[in-house]
C-alpha cells in the first residue's frame, strides 16, 4: 500500500529528512496515518528532534496531511525549465563583450585547471552567494571547503567546464559563477547554482554566465532542455530567469515539525 524513508541530515544527526508514499488508490484508508506513527515513534527512540519533508506544490492533499499533523512550511522551491530549441543566445552577445571590456574574464574550473586553489575560490562564491540569497536562514551550506570539496568537486556529476567563472581582471577576484551539468540518466540538464559577488551585481552578470551555461548545455552535453530549481523568495534571480525565457513547471515545498 506505501512505505516510509527516514534518513539522518549529514550536517545535523538530530535532524531526519522523511519520504512517505502510499499509492493514490490505496489513500484515505489509514495507511498514511500507521506509516507516519511508526516513522515519528522510531525518530524520537533514535533521539531526533526534527522531521523534515519535502511535498509537491501541486498536491495540496500531501500539504494538508502533514500541516495536521503540526508540520509547518520553512521554504518553497519552484522549477523552471528552458527549452534551447526556443533559446536565442545571440541578442547577449554584446552585453558580455561590454563586461569583457570592463576587465570581467569569462573562464572554466577546466580551463582554470580544476586546482584545489581554484576549488577553494570557488567554494568561498557558492557558500557566499548562497547564504545572500533571499530566503536563505544565512547558514552555511558546506561546513568546510573539504566537506565542498568532496560534495561537490569530487561528485560524478561535477563538470568542470560546466563551471562557468567570472573574474574581474583588475583585482583577480571572483565576481560571479553558474554551475550546469548532466545528471546520469536525465535528457536534460539542470543549472545548479548561480551567483554573483554582492560588489558586482546590477551589471547582468547573472544573465552573462547563465547565457554561457546554456550554450555549453546546448554544445557540449547535446540536450534541448534544462532544468533549475529556485526559492519563490528569491524575486530577482527569478526574474532573471524569465527574462531569458525560463518557464515555471510545478515545485516543492520543505516542511518540517519539532519533536
Amino acid at each position: 500500500m506505501g512505505f516510509n524513508w527516514a534518513v539522518r541530515s549529514r550536517n545535523n544527526e538530530s535532524q531526519v529528512y522523511f519520504f512517505l508514499i502510499v499509492k493514490p488508490e490505496q489513500r484515505r484508508r489509514g495507511a498514511g496515518s500507521r506509516l507516519y506513527e511508526d516513522l515519528a515513534l522510531i525518530a524520537k527512540e533514535e533521539h531526533a528532534k526534527k522531521l523534515q519533508v519535502k511535498i509537491r506544490d501541486d498536491c495540496p492533499e500531501c500539504k494538508t496531511f502533514a500541516e495536521k499533523r503540526g508540520f509547518i512550511e520553512r521554504s518553497h522551491y519552484i522549477n523552471l525549465a528552458m527549452d534551447l530549441y526556443a533559446f536565442d543566445d545571440l541578442p547577449h552577445d554584446n552585453a558580455i563583450a561590454k563586461l569583457k571590456s570592463e576587465g570581467l574574464l569569462f573562464t572554466t574550473m577546466e580551463e582554470l585547471g580544476n586546482t584545489e586553489e581554484a576549488q577553494r575560490k570557488l567554494y568561498v562564491l557558492n557558500d557566499t552567494t548562497a547564504m545572500e540569497m533571499p530566503g536563505s536562514d544565512g547558514s552555511h551550506i558546506w561546513p568546510s571547503f573539504e566537506d565542498f570539496q568532496k560534495r561537490v568537486c569530487q561528485a560524478d556529476w561535477y563538470k568542470p567546464d560546466g563551471q562557468i567563472i567570472a573574474i574581474d581582471t583588475t583585482t583577480g577576484a571572483w565576481a560571479a559563477m553558474s554551475a550546469i551539468t548532466r545528471m546520469n540518466g536525465y535528457d536534460y540538464a539542470f543549472n545548479l547554482h548561480t551567483g554573483v559577488d554582492k560588489q558586482y551585481r546590477g551589471r547582468k552578470l547573472e544573465q552573462a554566465v547563465m547565457v554561457l551555461a546554456l550554450r555549453f548545455a546546448r554544445e557540449v552535453l547535446k540536450v534541448n532542455n534544462v532544468h533549475t530549481d529556485e526559492d519563490e523568495q528569491n524575486l530577482p534571480m527569478i526574474a532573471v530567469y524569465n527574462e531569458l525565457g525560463y518557464t515555471q513547471k510545478p515545485g516543492i515545498i520543505s516542511m518540517e515539525k519539532n519533536l
